[in-house]
């Protein structure tokens, strides 16, 4: 029998995740998808589409991959436009991958982002309570792992050492 759970915490709860990625087709591959709300496109994408997914009645969220230079999303003034952007999901392809997190904390940092930030990917029990330490504020659990226990997670540690984002209220 499938898990149908939901896997994504969202503002300190369990959600059903609405959103879904968009991939391009082959022989288009910098064309957006329709103009319907819960699309998440690649940043490339993004970067082809910019104007014509700004415009647009339901903004996307914009899925950003480890390696990415988040030039990308900033203006020519090193500012973040995020006028049609709903939410910026960066992928773990793994779990010991930490580039994800030096995004994140550039993103809040260095642009001000204030918007959803989602880990997506190898996210797991272990990993969740960091990523919220760096300015994520949702998740979605890799299957396989007790979306509750990941929840319970964000409490683990009540002391903190060092210097965290603050969530935005």
């Amino acid at each position: 029998m499938p898990d149908t759970a939901p896997h994504l915490i969202r503002d300190g709860r369990l959600q059903a995740d609405d959103w879904r990625v968009y991939t391009p087709a082959e022989d288009a591959p910098d064309a957006p998808p329709a103009d319907e709300p819960g699309w998440i496109v690649p940043l490339a994408t993004w970067k082809a589409a910019a104007a014509t997914l700004r415009a647009r009645r339901h903004p996307v969220g914009v899925l950003v991959p480890p390696n990415a230079d988040l030039a990308d999303l900033a203006g020519p003034d090193d500012t973040l436009e995020t006028t049609g952007i709903a939410l910026i999901a960066i992928d773990f392809p793994a779990y010991t991958d930490g580039r994800g997190y030096s995004l994140a904390q550039l993103l809040r940092n260095r642009y001000g982002y204030q918007g959803e930030l989602r880990a997506v990917g190898d996210v797991m029990i272990d990993t969740i309570h960091y990523q919220a330490r760096v300015g994520f504020d949702s998740f979605l659990v890799k299957p396989g792992h007790d979306p509750q226990q990941a929840l319970t997670a964000l409490r683990s540690f009540s002391v903190h050492y060092q210097k965290a984002y603050l969530v935005p209220a």
